[in-house]
């Protein structure tokens, strides 16, 4: 099994699995790269979310 990696809400940084408790990262990520655009990441998803025809809020 490769390592997984996480990106730490509370210091910004990307961890390993030994890192801070769950509920304060985000991942698992396989590499170092994905975790640090994590946020990022999540942004663009949200966004792609937001402009979904089929979401339907109302």
């Amino acid at each position: 099994m490769s390592e997984q990696y996480y990106f730490c809400l509370n210091h910004h940084t990307v961890e390993g699995k030994d890192g801070c408790k769950a509920a304060d990262r985000m991942g698992p990520y396989d590499s170092q790269a994905e975790a640090s655009r994590a946020l990022e990441t999540a942004a663009e998803r949200n966004e792609q979310w937001d402009d979904d025809p089929k979401w339907k809020d109302d």
